[in-house]
């Protein structure tokens, strides 16, 4: 218990941190400070660039790490101080910069936060699937890593609306370099906790045989042996589709609740925690729908759900039967959002457990885990919901010609033909990527059966069981 509770804080890194900052980041630099949302889509799609080149190098060094500390704890303990500088320099341009400089500051910082997220974030993910080997108990370690993720997202919303943006002051650049420095500290925090939690267990885990040839040389042939995997790519393929919508739609969040719901900036948080709760739930009960079906059919629920949020109430203000305003869209937006809550924690903790589970099969068929790998290929998909995503939500601000200091003026209303295709990128846009993700993932065949046929064939290759999930259980032994 004590250290998956542990554990579960490094999730701090990617939910609490740029996941749950990046709706800010987006909003800040397009509406407030100015920079043209072709610009700040670009910025952020140089540092997904960097994540295609990060993610499987950091997988593979993770993979093939020896050291008394085991072969996961060395790069997160290495990330930890650098993901926490990054943040806050994010939120930290200096003052009076022109377009461009503004550009190489966004693009500089975000790529230096990603990849420093990379460094603690793959390994971290990887080192979730080797603490249990039981195709349920996987699920029980990604619920812990899901609900640290929640309860530190609520609390950088809290610090945000409450301390920085209260009255207004999303519009406002004052509190923003405030709010950043504190996500900082708090992702620090989480990050050192976790390694210290873990920090005996992992140093007990299997390491791998020592890799003479170079990183460079190897990395290409481990990648092309990952692919050639159809469950991992299937996965890989989906989540990215999926992740680039659900970024597309949460970085146009604080644009849409501002602009066409016209709901004060203090009151977002209120929006934003519905969320969280449903996430919750979702986390919570994505076991529990697990014993009744299989991972991928908890997805598609979680997908229907996703669906349902980004086309109802959208769909409703482009016919023109529904669109409340100020306090009356609190309501209906925080019931939409803590519909898409439910759905997103069925998502966020299926995903990870199947992956590991294809990881396993992965073992089978070439005879070398490759975890780091895996959920590299994860770790990347899921930043599409920041690179992609954020690059599409401000490629297409630029097509509607949303105007560039337009967010400074609190109380300015749009014109409504601008706010009609707001909404339509904002709900139905994203519902696209997401029925075609679901049709991608409609192919994936690990089931629980097929799931036991690849442990049992496992255990009959290895010399001695895994001990993952016996170790989990007696942490001291």
């Amino acid at each position: 218990m004590f250290v998956k509770l542990a554990y579960g804080l490094g999730q701090a890194a990617q939910s609490g941190g740029f996941d749950a900052a990046i709706g800010f980041v987006f909003f800040y630099y397009s509406a407030v400070l100015g920079l043209s949302g072709g610009l700040v889509g670009a910025a952020l799609a140089v540092s997904l660039a960097f994540d295609a080149v990060v993610d499987p190098l950091v997988g593979s060094w993770s993979d093939n790490i020896k050291s008394r500390f085991g072969r996961r704890l060395p790069l997160m303990m290495l990330a930890a101080p650098l993901v926490a500088v990054a943040v806050g320099l994010l939120f930290s341009p200096p003052p009076g910069l022109g377009q461009a400089a503004l550009f190489g500051w966004l693009a500089f910082t975000s790529v230096a936060a990603r990849s420093a997220i990379s460094l603690f974030n793959v390994p971290y993910i990887a080192l979730g699937a080797e603490m249990a080997s039981d195709y349920a108990e996987r699920t029980s370690v990604v619920v812990y890593r899901a609900f640290a993720g929640i309860v530190a997202a609520v609390a950088i919303t809290a610090i945000g609306y409450s301390l920085f943006f209260a009255n207004g002051g999303l519009q406002r650049p004052d509190g923003y370099r405030g709010f950043g420095w504190s996500v900082a500290a708090l992702l620090l925090a989480c990050m050192t906790l976790c390694c210290w939690g873990v920090g005996r267990y992992a140093a007990r885990l299997p390491q791998p045989e020592q890799v003479s040839e170079r990183i460079w040389a190897r990395l290409p042939g481990e990648v092309a042996e990952i692919f050639r995997n159809s469950s991992f790519r299937l996965l890989f393929i989906s989540a990215v589709v999926l992740f680039t919508a659900t970024g597309l739609n949460a970085s146009l969040n604080n644009h849409a609740f501002v602009f066409v719901w016209r709901i004060k900036s203090e009151l977002i948080q209120f929006i934003s925690y519905a969320y969280l709760v449903g996430i919750l739930l979702g986390v919570m009960g994505a076991p529990m729908l697990q014993k009744l079906m299989e991972k991928k059919n908890v997805v598609v629920f979680g997908f229907a759900l996703l669906i349902a949020n980004w086309l109802v109430i959208q769909g409703a203000m482009l016919a023109g039967l529904y669109l409340p305003l100020g306090h009356d869209a609190l309501l209906p937006m925080q019931l939409n959002s803590f519909t898409a809550g439910i759905g997103s924690g069925f998502v966020l903790v299926a995903y990870p457990s199947m992956m590991a589970d294809a990881a396993d099969e992965h073992e089978l068929l070439y005879g070398r885990r490759r975890e780091g790998l895996y959920f590299a290929g994860l770790g990347f998909a899921q930043k599409a919901a920041s690179g992609l995503g954020v690059m599409c939500a401000g490629l297409a601000l630029d097509m509607i010609r949303f105007p560039k200091d337009f967010g400074r003026t609190v109380g300015a209303v749009l014109p409504h033909d601008m706010q009609a295709r707001l909404v339509l990128i904002w709900g139905p846009i994203a519902a696209v990527f997401a029925v075609a993700s679901l049709l991608i993932l409609s192919a994936y065949r690990i089931d629980r059966a097929r799931h036991k046929e690849i442990a049992m064939a496992l255990g009959r290759t290895r010399s001695d069981p895994t001990p993952g999930s016996q170790d989990l259980q007696n942490p001291t032994r």
